[in-house]
C-alpha cells in the first residue's frame, strides 16, 4: 500500500533543542518559519547602518514607553519565530527576560529589505496579519520607499501605504522621515 509523502515541520521547542545541542550554531542566521528553517541573507553595510539608526532613534523616541528589539525572535505561535530586524514590543521592565514576546506584546515589526524583499513581502504579511500583529513596515531598499501594513483582517492587511522621500510616517503618534530612515545625501 503506498502512503504519501509527508514534509515533517518543526515546533518552536524543537528549533530551540535544536540550538542547545548545537546542531544550529549561534552565529547562524536562522528564521523559523510555519515550522520550517530559513536561512536569512548577508546583511549589506546599508541594511545594517538602517536598522542601527531606527534602532537608536527608536530607543530615543519611546524611552520607558517600549521596548525596542533588534533582530530577536518574536514567537508567533508554536511553528513561527521570526526574527524581525525591529519589532516595537509593549513596555515591560524586564525587557522580555522570561520568554520571547508574543503577538500581543507585538506594536510595530519592520523589516529592512534588499535580497529578502519577496520573502518579506509574500510570506511575513499574512503571518503577522493572521496573529493579529497591527503594524507592519517593510523599508524597500531597491525602490527607496517604506511600504506600511495596517488593519489585519482574515490573514493580511486592509491597508497599504507606500512613503517616499519627503514624506512623513506615523508611528506611535511619532512622525518619522522617510528620507531620513532610508539614509538618503
Amino acid at each position: 500500500m503506498a502512503t504519501e509523502v509527508v514534509k515533517r515541520l518543526i515546533s518552536v521547542d524543537e528549533y530551540h533543542q535544536m540550538g542547545e545541542i548545537g546542531i544550529l550554531k549561534p552565529d547562524d542566521r536562522l528564521e523559523l518559519i510555519h515550522g520550517e528553517i530559513y536561512e536569512r541573507s548577508p546583511i549589506g553595510s546599508k541594511h545594517a547602518s538602517i536598522v542601527n539608526k531606527l534602532a537608536s532613534l527608536l530607543n530615543e523616541l519611546f524611552k520607558n514607553k517600549a521596548v525596542v528589539g533588534v533582530q530577536n525572535p518574536v514567537q508567533i505561535d508554536d511553528r513561527n519565530e521570526p526574527e524581525p530586524d525591529i519589532s516595537l514590543l509593549k513596555y515591560r521592565s524586564d525587557y522580555y527576560s522570561s520568554a520571547h514576546p508574543a503577538p500581543a506584546d507585538v506594536l510595530a515589526i519592520i523589516e529592512v529589505s534588499d535580497a529578502s524583499i519577496k520573502f518579506d513581502r509574500e510570506i511575513k504579511p499574512p503571518l503577522y496579519a493572521s496573529h493579529g500583529i497591527q503594524e507592519y513596515w517593510i523599508i524597500d531598499l531597491g525602490n527607496n520607499w517604506i511600504e506600511v501594513h495596517t488593519n489585519p483582517k482574515k490573514g493580511s492587511y486592509s491597508s497599504i501605504q507606500r512613503y517616499l522621500p519627503g514624506e512623513k510616517i506615523s508611528l506611535m503618534e511619532q512622525k518619522l522621515s522617510v528620507k531620513e530612515l532610508l539614509i538618503l545625501p
